[in-house]
């Protein structure tokens, strides 16, 4: 996927007001509008205008592509980051799945999960209330908080547009209580976080969706932990008891049988991350051979090489 570089599209400097951005998008429509134009390519530089236009209007949108394009330049391969948007806070100006075909893939991959609901209604003294917008934000948790529970402070950075029509980014920061058990992509609401309501009319709520930092040793699908267990050739072969570290200073006892083989997994029910129901974990086992650094190993293996009638291919075919 290539980057597409918006402000180049509109002819407009990284540091454009709103006002500059406008008056750019209009000059630019009469010139590539199909009803009028009559360049060849008018149809597609007008998408690729009204694209631009769509992002570079929209202070929240500006914001988030300006994050994520910083270094990049037209026609680059571009991959977003992991979690490049954590811990931006959008409002409910998103794009939907039934517009898809006006916009690029390039568009979809950083806004495609944006999105709120606004909803009017007539008060009961005849005017008009509006409901407040609903807020959206991503947060990265460590997988200890879903394990416990857990309150924490959390930062959200919010775009505005300054006097100047220049987009701006503001903090804000809320405590807030994370359950025992929340699962990755899981929505937290904030009831009344959101936009304020209009003539009486209630407030948005904050969602914000859960993942979690990325672990070294776990992988959490759900409330289920998968781990690669390393074991001995000895541990393996004779069977032992291991104790197998959890998030938040547990552990949990793990018999691994006699003859167990690599790329076998084991599954210890209840012991992933709490929740009703709570998860499993499941440990994949692989066996670690010890190299023969030192002529007391060396002279081992030869040993076990003459009286062990072992061949690990007799079933293979090879």
């Amino acid at each position: 996927m290539e980057f597409k570089d918006y402000y180049r599209t509109l002819g407009v400097a990284r540091t454009a007001s709103a006002d500059e951005i406008r008056k750019s998008y209009r000059a630019l429509a009469r010139k590539f509008h199909p009803d009028v134009s009559r360049e060849a390519d008018a149809e597609a530089r007008m998408k690729e205008v009204n694209e631009a236009y769509t992002v570079l209007s929209d202070p929240e949108k500006r914001a988030a592509y300006d994050q994520i394009g910083q270094g990049y330049r037209p026609g680059q391969e571009f991959r977003p980051p992991p979690d490049w948007d954590a811990g931006f806070e959008f409002s409910g100006h998103g794009f939907s799945p039934g517009n898809a075909s006006d916009f690029s893939d390039f568009f979809a991959e950083i806004f495609g999960r944006m999105g709120g609901a606004r909803h009017g209604a007539r008060s009961a003294h005849g005017g008009y209330a509006s409901q407040g917008e609903d807020h959206h934000a991503k947060v990265v948790i460590d997988l200890e908080d879903a394990w416990n529970g857990a309150t924490r402070q959390i930062s959200l950075r919010v775009p505005r547009q300054d006097a100047d029509g220049r987009v701006t980014l503001t903090t804000r920061t809320l405590n807030v209580r994370i359950p025992q058990g929340v699962k990755e992509g899981q929505m937290i609401r904030l009831a009344g976080q959101g936009t304020p309501g209009f003539g009486g009319g209630q407030a948005g709520d904050l969602y914000l969706e859960v993942h979690f930092q990325p672990q070294s040793r776990f992988r959490v699908v759900g409330r289920d932990l998968y781990l690669v267990l390393p074991v001995a050739p000895w541990e393996a072969a004779l069977g032992t008891t291991i104790e197998v570290g959890l998030p938040a200073g547990n552990a949990v006892k793990v018999r691994i049988p006699e003859g167990a083989q690599s790329g076998r997994q084991l599954k210890v029910k209840g012991k992933g991350i709490p929740g009703k129901p709570p998860g499993d974990l499941y440990l994949e086992i692989r066996v670690v051979v010890p190299e023969a650094k030192s002529p007391h190993a060396r002279k081992f293996y030869e040993t076990m090489a003459r009286e062990l009638a072992f061949d690990p291919r007799a079933h293979s075919g090879a």
